[in-house]
């Protein structure tokens, strides 16, 4: 492999798992695929969301919204209201997190390269939110007091050119929320191939909290808040996942769903997704 690592530049790795690669500089952890912006574009369209990763995003939105409120409590707890006014959201979806957090910022503008969900966002929500690759948006002189990137930051090709980007967007003491898988917690270790976040090529970064918090240094962030998040599910989904994508008897699915059954949902901590939050230098 002739790429770069994205946390400590090193060109040296070794085989982890089938088409997963650790650096054996820093130990940053990332698929072996070098998937092009392109080809991400085409995985992310309203398909995704609705046949594919998610079996209806949209008739999730009660527990999406139950998440994000968990988030959205603790970000507030780091945030200074005469200061933190102004939020970018990198991977809004379907504007289900930005809807809440209107209601506590002067100013809630987000990006999404799913054309469908924008425009659900535009016209069904009345959001601030553009279509488009941050990489190649002008951003103008805007500037953004919180940057957020839920379960997104896995899904980039190159994520560190990403925050590089939005820093530049950041003025000193801003803060940047991240969530995304912790290869390192015990559940990953213990899973190692099967873990559930594992599945290439629309997860391609695996991070820890030492590689993570490796990469925000690098680019000007210190961490200021670390902790492994639990989150709702929707029985739909579950059964989703277990019987059509990975089970392959969708006829248990659809009783689910016909029974009603489905529509329930829980709480669940398996203390390997991180959030974190750092703050700009």
């Amino acid at each position: 492999m002739s790429r770069a690592c994205i946390v400590c530049g090193s060109q040296d790795y070794s085989t982890l798992y089938p088409a997963i690669v650790r650096c054996k500089s820093c130990e940053f952890v990332f698929a072996e695929e070098d998937v092009q912006e392109h080809e991400l574009l085409r995985i992310y369209q309203k398909n995704y969301f609705f046949g594919e990763e998610y079996s209806d995003y949209k008739k999730d939105r009660e527990v999406l919204r139950r998440n994000f409120e968990l988030r959205l409590d603790v970000l507030r707890k780091f945030a200074d209201p005469a200061r933190h006014k102004r939020l970018f959201e990198i991977g809004s979806a379907y504007g289900f997190f930005l809807e809440l957090a209107r209601e506590h910022f002067e100013v809630v503008r987000g990006i999404d390269i799913t054309e469908d969900g924008v425009r659900h966002c535009v016209n069904e929500l009345g959001l601030d939110v553009i279509q488009g690759d941050l990489l190649q948006t002008n951003l103008g002189d805007q500037k953004f007091d919180l940057v957020c990137m839920w379960d997104t930051i896995e899904h980039l090709r190159t994520p560190n050119l990403y925050l590089e980007k939005i820093s530049e967007h950041m003025p000193s003491g801003s803060l940047l929320t991240v969530t995304t898988g912790d290869i390192d917690s015990a559940n990953a270790r213990m899973k190692k191939s099967k873990w559930r976040l594992i599945h290439p090529p629309t997860h391609l970064q695996y991070f820890s909290l030492k590689t993570l918090t490796r990469m925000l240094d690098g680019l000007g962030f210190d961490v200021i808040y670390s902790h492994h998040c639990g989150f709702y599910r929707s029985l739909d989904n579950v059964f989703y996942n277990l019987f059509v994508l990975r089970g392959g008897v969708p006829v248990l699915y659809r009783l689910m769903v016909k029974t009603g059954f489905a529509r329930r949902f829980f709480y669940l901590n398996l203390y390997d997704i991180m959030y974190v939050i750092a703050r700009k230098r």
